[in-house]
């Protein structure tokens, strides 16, 4: 048993029912919450954040935001062609938000992002707070 297949078999019966795209509609609500899809890297003082984001044909037409241990994703993907009609819709298309919680809180002055084959990477250094860094503490003396 395909579960896949059975799923193309439900749609397809849904849309007879319902009228065609009555499921994409939900589909990209659901697609909404989830993309681009991420992977977090940490290391002890760095993070890296890799978010899958295919058809970016312009960098600009994706912003990142960083706030403190959150970062943000927004973004619009055009999958469209002049002159062709849609017949299949998988793959997202359209405006996109997404919001990451970082593991630890992050410096805003040391980022570095990266667009190549479809990943957009991301790296981001700890925030260290100075009451947290080592100090030298100065030493007086008394006089007797």
């Amino acid at each position: 048993m395909d579960p896949f297949k059975n799923w193309q078999e439900w749609h397809k019966n849904i849309d007879t029912f319902l009228g065609d795209g009555f499921l994409s509609s939900f589909e990209n609500i659901l697609q909404y919450n989830h993309f681009p899809l991420v992977n977090v890297f940490k290391t002890e003082n760095e993070i890296m954040v890799i978010a899958n984001i295919p058809g970016l044909n312009d960098i600009n037409s994706v912003d990142v935001y960083i706030d403190y241990q959150s970062l943000e994703l927004k973004g619009d993907i055009n999958l469209r062609y002049k002159g062709y009609n849609l017949v299949q819709d998988e793959l997202f298309n359209g405006h996109f938000e997404r919001s990451i919680e970082l593991p630890y809180p992050v410096k805003d002055d040391r980022i570095d992002a990266t667009y190549q084959n479809g990943l957009l990477i991301i790296h981001l250094h700890r925030l260290i707070p100075d009451d947290m860094r080592r100090q030298k503490i100065s030493i007086k003396k008394i006089e007797e």
